[in-house]
């Protein structure tokens, strides 16, 4: 069985068609936040030892319907996530050796 060993995964890629950044965190050292400034923006901050994401509204400014729309599937896919985990560490609490087992099987 090979260690899962926590990290956090950053790369950029320059190309003809621009800037982008991809960011994974595979850490128990992720803190994730909910945050509103001064003016009354709202913020959504990820954030580990070694990066950060942080979401806000278009442009920094007044919230629009696709901000609302944003947050609402961030809600979903959050809700789907708890879900996931929640499941799995159920099944592995009730069935340790299949998850050794399983794990093999991935890694051939």
């Amino acid at each position: 069985m090979r260690e899962h060993l926590p990290y956090t995964r950053a790369v950029v890629t320059l190309d003809e068609d621009g800037t982008r950044l991809d960011t994974s965190f595979r850490t128990p050292h992720l803190s994730v936040m909910a945050l509103v400034a001064d003016g009354g923006r709202p913020f959504l901050h990820l954030s580990s030892r070694e990066a950060q994401v942080i979401v806000s509204t278009t442009g920094g400014g007044p919230v629009t319907e696709q901000d609302v729309m944003l947050a609402r599937q961030i809600a979903d896919v959050a809700a789907r996530y708890l879900a996931d985990c929640e499941r799995l560490h159920t099944d592995q609490s009730t069935h340790p050796d299949q998850v050794d087992a399983s794990e093999q099987g991935k890694a051939a």
